[in-house]
């Protein structure tokens, strides 16, 4: 028998000094079996960079044709596509001719350094393709604040954030790529 997704939620208040956004969300994060901890912490972290009114999650994992996040239009069409991992450049160059924007989000390592080295060439022709590195010991530290059930205040300015849940407060400099 195949195992479920395990349910998460989280209420996020999200402070953007960056985009002047500020407000609050009450999440439900569906984590796939096969999914870490780092890489839910990533997803969240992502929503959080990238709020607003019509971001939503996706199936995710379950779905090979659909990122881990999107903001779609009222027409259907795909405004934002935000992917956490390390795709291959199929996947990229799927996402960037379907989305206005798409954002990538790898985290890893020296997994996501081997691939940036391996990649780097053949993502230089998408326009609208942004790669941002999440550091591995922020990866780490992420996945410590995971609870079934979150209170998580996001601060984000200057490009970075900290994401406080307690008296815990993890600070994160994400490394554009591109």
């Amino acid at each position: 028998m195949a195992q479920s997704a395990t349910i998460f939620k989280a209420h996020l208040q999200i402070s953007d000094m960056d985009r002047h956004y500020y407000d609050e969300h009450q999440l439900t994060l569906a984590r796939h079996p096969s999914e870490t901890d780092e890489r839910m912490m990533v997803r969240l972290l992502a929503f959080a960079l990238h709020a607003n009114d019509h971001l939503s999650f996706t199936k995710g994992l379950c779905d090979d044709d659909e990122p881990a996040l999107w903001q779609k239009s009222f027409s259907d069409e795909i405004e934002l596509w935000i992917d956490v991992g390390l795709p291959d450049e199929r996947r990229l160059r799927k996402a960037c001719s379907r989305a206005t924007q798409v954002c990538l989000y790898i985290y890893g390592g020296r997994n996501a350094e081997l691939w940036w080295q391996r990649n780097i060439d053949k993502l230089r022709r998408f326009t609208n393709l942004s790669v941002i590195e999440i550091p591995e010991v922020a990866c780490n530290a992420l996945a410590t604040l995971v609870q079934r059930s979150m209170q998580l205040q996001c601060t984000i300015q200057d490009g970075e954030f900290w994401l406080n849940c307690g008296n815990q407060t993890i600070s994160v400099s994400p490394l554009v790529r591109k």
